[in-house]
């Protein structure tokens, strides 16, 4: 069949089976979109900045549920030059986080690469560090095979982003077209089952165990693993902690879950990884915000690691049994060896680890999820934000899941996305939507918006920070227009929450270019420019995210008092048809805690300003008072 390289696009990513594709028209690929019809088998959503197709593909694919992998690849259809350049961001977002997606650019005319022509990038170049794979097409014939070997490199082994950038020449050539085709990729062939002598040095290192402690990150939900780590975990009557990523592996609601580990993860899960003996580690990094100082992370454990990238094994820490394998299926093997082993019977795992689970139970009821109530009590006092964020969060929880059990929750990056991580309740994965190794502010709006394209008949909640909301709020418009009615909860403290923190804690309460209300001579927002008329205690509202958001055609609500956070919840639960955007202005000086300072030791842990209590509440010392009694 004849066609344009543009038109081959188009009928690769049907025949694909892609059924949205994220983008923005500019020259560069103008042709492409005009081979896009009211024919064409997929949805196309026209974003706002490209930036937000990027994130809003990554939360297509992270909450994605279909049964056929390419239509659970992010897509992204932009331009070339500065278009090309807005999207790098949400590249690297969604390559640190392991989502697959494929990038599609516009490229100018191959004779016209390396002349500086107008809109002219070298995006493969500056892209290179942060895809899996990258593709230069300049000649149409490869339009199809290329195409499906950048869904088939970006869904297997550990997903990732792979770029694809077809010149003008590539788009308005002529093509054969046939699919599918028969390609080969030699050099990418991901391992699906670890070998028999290491997993049988991990079966040795599982029955010495007294003290087990499973580290589960991001890969076991990129794995769709959760069936196989919950048998896993009971079968060693093992606690489980989550990395950012993996919240709702297992439900918050099994007594294994010991919740988030980390630099804001609970007391308990903390405990539990610096007092194992082993350590089994599925699908995560040893990234920095979960080891605090790396040579005193699990310092006595020794360590099994289950990886399908053969890179991140025993990369930040020593390994006894590396297993390289995709974690679903050889957790699968393992589960079928525990099941059949005389020596890891449900009975003697509970004996076993008695003493364990009495420990990390103690710690659970001496050290609860830490709450700012009576700060924003005070707060509320001196006529500023009046809410407990904490507060907020969990009744966003409880009226979601009421009124819909399968929802969905997005957030973007800072202290409201610590906060929704310990409070809210996960029972599933997949369904927690965030930026996690590269911390993107602006993530939320987009990536819900991604999310609900991806799950339309079920509810999405975008927990986002006042700054956050205004990098990409503009997406709000695609919402209203492509019938995306996300829910959009704004945790407004008035300042760069983290940073402020910090500031507090760590750099002598110096505010410095923190405050979103400040005027231009340190005014601290005492007084409206201009008239000097005092308005709301003191608070400036530069943007009013009311107006803002009316003006974008969505329900808007402001909540300044503790009365009127239910009933502004049961209005937005109730709208169907458009994005609604509730403000709830918060304790400007509400704290995440617990935290472990940047570089200390976990055991440094602090759940308040003045208590750190794992430095003496060891599982030795447990055991010693244990033994007095």
């Amino acid at each position: 069949m004849k066609m344009t390289g543009s038109e081959a696009i188009i009928k690769t990513l049907e025949d694909l089976g892609v059924e949205t594709v994220f983008g923005l028209p500019g020259g560069a690929i103008l042709s492409t979109y005009d081979a896009i019809t009211p024919e064409t088998k997929f949805n196309h959503v026209l974003v706002r900045h490209e930036q937000g197709a990027g994130h809003a593909a990554s939360g297509f694919a992270i909450s994605g549920k279909k049964e056929t992998p390419f239509k659970n690849v992010g897509v992204v259809m932009v331009t070339s030059g500065p278009a090309a350049t807005n999207v790098v961001t949400a590249i690297a977002d969604a390559q640190m986080d392991s989502v697959p997606l494929v990038v599609i650019t516009g490229q100018v005319a191959a004779d016209l690469i390396g002349t500086d022509a107008f809109q002219e990038a070298d995006i493969v170049g500056i892209t290179l560090p942060i895809t899996k794979h990258s593709f230069l097409v300049s000649d149409a014939n490869d339009i199809p095979r290329i195409l499906e070997e950048a869904f088939t490199i970006a869904s297997t082994g550990r997903p990732g982003v792979v770029l694809v950038d077809v010149t003008k020449t590539a788009q308005t050539g002529e093509v054969d077209y046939n699919f599918p085709n028969d390609f080969r990729l030699p050099g990418y062939q991901p391992k699906q089952v670890p070998g028999f002598e290491c997993v049988n040095k991990a079966m040795k290192l599982i029955m010495e165990a007294k003290r087990p402690a499973i580290y589960a990150g991001g890969g076991t939900v990129r794995s769709k693993a959760h069936k196989e780590v919950l048998e896993f975990a009971q079968l060693l009557n093992a606690p489980v902690v989550t990395t950012l990523q993996a919240r709702g592996i297992i439900p918050d609601s099994n007594n294994l879950s010991l919740g988030m580990v980390g630099m804001h993860g609970t007391i308990t899960s903390a405990a539990a990884l610096q007092n194992c003996d082993l350590m089994i580690v599925l699908g995560a990094r040893f990234a920095d915000r979960v080891t605090g100082k790396l040579d005193e992370f699990a310092a006595n454990a020794k360590v099994i690691q289950i990886d399908i990238d053969p890179a991140e094994i025993g990369k930040n820490r020593e390994v006894e049994a590396p297993l390289y394998g995709d974690i679903k299926k050889t957790l699968q093997g393992i589960n079928r060896q525990l099941e059949v082993n005389s020596e890891i019977s449900n009975d003697i795992q509970v004996e076993k680890t008695k003493d364990w689970w009495g420990y990390l139970k103690s710690l659970q009821e001496k050290y609860p999820l830490y709450l700012d109530e009576e700060l924003a009590e005070e707060s509320g006092k001196q006529g500023r934000g009046a809410l407990s964020p904490q507060m907020v969060i969990k009744k966003i929880g409880e009226i979601s899941k009421k009124v819909d059990p399968d929802c969905y929750y997005v957030a973007g990056v800072g202290q409201h996305q610590m906060w929704a991580s310990q409070f809210l309740e996960f029972e599933k994965p997949g369904h927690w939507v965030q930026s996690a190794g590269l911390g993107t502010m602006g993530y939320a709006v987009p990536a819900g918006m991604g999310v609900k394209a991806a799950n339309p008949n079920n509810d999405v909640w975008v927990i986002d920070g006042d700054g956050c909301f205004q990098m990409t709020n503009q997406e709000l418009a695609t919402c209203r227009l492509s019938g995306l009615p996300i829910k959009v909860m704004i945790i407004n403290n008035g300042t760069l929450g983290m940073p402020r923190q910090w500031q507090t804690l760590f750099f002598g309460q110096h505010y410095s270019q923190t405050d979103l209300h400040e005027g231009p001579d340190g005014w601290d927002g005492q007084k409206i420019y201009g008239n000097g008329e005092e308005k709301n205690g003191g608070s400036l509202r530069v943007p009013d995210f009311v107006k803002l958001a009316e003006a974008y055609d969505a329900i808007a609500i402001r909540v300044t008092k503790p009365e009127e956070v239910m009933p502004a919840l049961e209005r937005a639960a109730a709208e169907k048809e458009r994005a609604v955007v509730i403000d709830f202005e918060v304790a400007k000086d509400a704290k995440v805690f617990p935290m472990v300072p940047a570089g200390a030791s976990n055991n440094a842990i602090m759940y308040s300003e003045d208590c750190q209590p794992l430095l003496e509440n060891t599982f030795e010392n447990y055991m010693i008072n244990k033994g007095d009694k």
